[in-house]
């Protein structure tokens, strides 16, 4: 994966999302960290997508594909 985000890119809707979810999180009483925490799925999803396209890069097809099939990659 050579494709990288253009950091001005949506800037302020970023910055507006993350106010929004700290606030909602806030009036919730659900921390930032922890096993229960703000951060903890969306780190977890973005991790699990970048091994993803991780993987089928390195394998050149994707989860389930039937090209990977008797390929002895699968």
């Amino acid at each position: 994966m050579t494709e990288t985000l253009d950091p001005m890119a949506d800037a302020v809707d970023q910055k507006q999302l993350a106010e929004q979810l700290l606030a909602q999180a806030k009036e919730q009483g659900i921390e930032l960290m922890g096993p229960n925490g703000l951060l903890n799925q969306p780190t977890k999803n973005v991790l699990e997508a970048a091994l993803d396209a991780e993987m089928t890069e390195h394998l050149g097809y994707d989860k389930h594909d039937a090209a990977g099939r008797g390929s002895g990659n699968s």
